[in-house]
């Protein structure tokens, strides 16, 4: 799926479905069905993102979650579980949204 001049940044992996963020969009990849075989791929630009939110993980919540607007879409919303370096995740998104 990835296009010419796109480059792989980071990749986070739930228990079936998983994110990849490049230079130029990020792709959520839900896993659907039960083999799994079933997938279905959604390309999120991040020049359509107007806002974003980090939230990290606490004591008894141990999942960050990031929010992002889009432009026409509304919100979606990326839970990550284990640890995650959600600085440099926030830097990653705004160093290509702002």
């Amino acid at each position: 799926m990835m296009v010419t001049g796109e480059e792989l940044l980071s990749a986070f992996k739930g228990a079936r479905d998983y994110v990849v963020f490049s230079n130029k969009r990020l792709i959520a990849v839900n896993v659907q069905g039960m083999t799994g075989k079933k997938r279905d791929y959604t390309s999120l630009p991040y020049s359509k993102v107007q806002s974003f939110s980090l939230e990290t993980a606490g004591t008894f919540d141990l999942d960050a979650e990031l929010d992002l607007w889009f432009s026409g879409l509304g919100k979606v919303r990326l839970e990550f579980k284990g640890k995650v370096d959600v600085r440099a995740l926030s830097q990653l998104i705004a160093s290509y949204v702002l």
